[in-house]
């Protein structure tokens, strides 16, 4: 049986025996076709490229986006809708991706003058571009010059544009006004609060602005983008929208688009049974019904007040139901109460509007790991659990384990983002990684106490050895490159691109990628 193999085996076996307290709490991340085949048949080879190019390495998987694109694609094709895939390019730096995705019928999201720059050099035209996020006057003008879309975040930066265009002979820029702070017909306010967009409230100063420079900017529709993954708040704000756009058209604009941002979501664990234990068992941890299941019992959020469970869990939801695709499937099919009721797909198509949406995350699903080289196992008698040996292995009874890696938290920000779930074990003897089960604490190279990869402790199928390897799956999502740093002169990840011919994986060196075939038939 594969490594990946083995540790779905074991992660089963935790499942059936979900109400049994000593059962070791796996968290096994969810697999598809790419990434499974990799790290099942993929060992000497990612251990090689470990060898040749250092630990901590990132791995992308170009072809993968093209996939998640069509999934976004089909949904739009469901609901008979026309529009744009913007891929949120703040998720990855990676040149390898965005060259891939300029090959597909997608669009790009730049939110910065170094994205926008990025993605012109590596293919892409103005036309297929919106930028998005604070604007510096150097990142309009190059929006502008190039006939990029702007996402205005309100009243000044539609001025500034205005004044770049005039002041440079630029042509008239297109403009999505970005909106937030959406109010339900009644008086329940359900959108949240964000330091983004023109509250709805204010739609009408906003236009007022837009009116007064007509010659230089053009609306072309409105949009939002909220930090949530509620789907009754992004239905209420897209109902805004629609509503929106009339005001638009009777204010003698042209509106065409409805931008209803990103937040889709990824699913990030195989078993939602294991999430639910996890959970709870958690809160039996910071509530002192069990021992301790993380480092200095941190709780994630939770904590105990003179008896009392307090706060909330800070975790992003590792496994959900709806997520990516299915999430915008989903929030098309909701029926729209303050407009006739009907679906709001239904709504946008009835009224000819084109749909753009801004995954970022979503679109990178299963699109790169983490690779990390095993440095230093360690067994200490002072562990921080307390209490008997409840089958985590790091009860008083056992101590427990702590594995330094060559890589620091910075470079897999799982646990930045909330995201938990196992890596997997890849032995450097090529055997498969089968045992009677090892949790283990994950500790980085700095020389910081708080440099802890995992503040939980993390089950594997057996304890590593040095010189193993542990792969952080679908790190792609802004858990790859958001947070490396060079803190203490600690290199970052290097970054490769990697395909399979046949039985057969090629690499190259992530800015070496071209999505173009050589003679011979292999990729460069």
């Amino acid at each position: 049986m594969s490594t990946a193999g083995t540790n779905t085996a074991r992660n089963t076996a935790g499942i059936n025996a979900a109400g049994t307290a000593g059962e070791p709490l796996y968290l096994e991340p969810r697999l598809e076709r790419r990434s499974a085949a990799l790290l099942e048949s993929g060992g000497p080879f990612l251990h090689a490229l470990v060898d040749a190019l250092g630990s901590p390495l990132n791995i992308v998987l170009p072809d993968q986006i093209a996939r998640n694109v069509e999934r976004f694609r089909s949904v739009f094709r469901h609901h008979r809708l026309t529009g744009r895939i913007f891929f949120a390019h703040k998720a990855n730096r990676s040149s390898a991706l965005v060259r891939r995705l300029v090959t597909t019928d997608a669009a790009l999201d730049a939110a910065s003058l170094g994205e926008l720059q990025h993605a012109l050099a590596s293919g892409w035209t103005g036309d297929r571009i919106m930028t998005t996020g604070p604007k510096d006057p150097e990142f309009l003008w190059l929006a502008a010059r190039t006939g990029a879309v702007v996402n205005a975040d309100g009243p000044d930066e539609v001025e500034q544009a205005a004044a770049l265009v005039r002041a440079y002979d630029l042509p008239r820029l297109r403009a999505v006004l970005r909106l937030s702070e959406f109010e339900t017909s009644g008086t329940t306010l359900l959108s949240r609060r964000s330091r983004f967009g023109t509250p709805a409230r204010s739609l009408k100063d906003l236009l007022d602005t837009v009116d007064r420079h007509r010659d230089a900017v053009e609306p072309i529709g409105v949009g939002y983008h909220l930090d949530t993954t509620s789907l009754d708040e992004k239905a209420t704000a897209l109902e805004g929208c629609l509503r929106a756009m009339e005001e638009m058209r009777a204010r003698g604009f042209s509106p065409r688009a409805v931008d209803v941002g990103g937040g889709f979501g990824i699913s990030y664990l195989a078993h939602a049974e294991q999430w639910a234990r996890y959970t709870t068992e958690l809160t039996h941890a910071v509530m002192g019904r069990r021992p301790p299941m993380t480092w200095g019992g941190h709780g994630y959020g939770l904590r105990m007040e003179s008896g009392t469970l307090k706060g909330s869990l800070s975790l992003y939801p590792a496994h959900r139901p709806l997520a990516g695709a299915d999430y915008l499937d989903a929030l098309l099919s909701r029926p729209a109460p303050a407009l006739g009721g009907r679906p709001l797909g239904t709504l946008l198509l009835e009224s000819l509007h084109d749909l753009y949406v801004e995954p970022g995350r979503a679109l990178v699903d299963q699109c790169g790991l983490t690779l990390g080289r095993v440095l230093d196992v360690r067994h200490t008698d002072t562990g921080p659990d307390t209490g008997p040996d409840t089958g985590s292995g790091m009860g008083t009874g056992s101590g427990g384990h702590l594995v330094r890696l060559a890589m620091n938290a910075g470079d897999v920000g799982l646990e930045d983002h909330g995201v938990l779930m196992d890596p997997v074990l890849l032995p450097r003897d090529g055997t498969p990684a089968r045992g009677d089960g090892a949790a283990v604490y994950l500790m980085g190279n700095l020389c910081l106490e708080a440099d802890l990869i995992t503040r939980r402790a993390v089950h594997l199928p057996r304890l590593p050895r040095p010189g193993d390897l542990l792969a952080f799956p679908n790190t792609a999502g802004y858990c790859m490159d958001f947070g490396a740093t060079h803190a203490q002169r600690q290199p970052v990840a290097r970054k490769v691109a990697v395909h399979r011919e046949g039985e057969s994986w090629h690499w190259c060196l992530d800015e070496q990628y071209w999505p173009i075939t050589r003679p011979g038939g292999q990729r460069t």
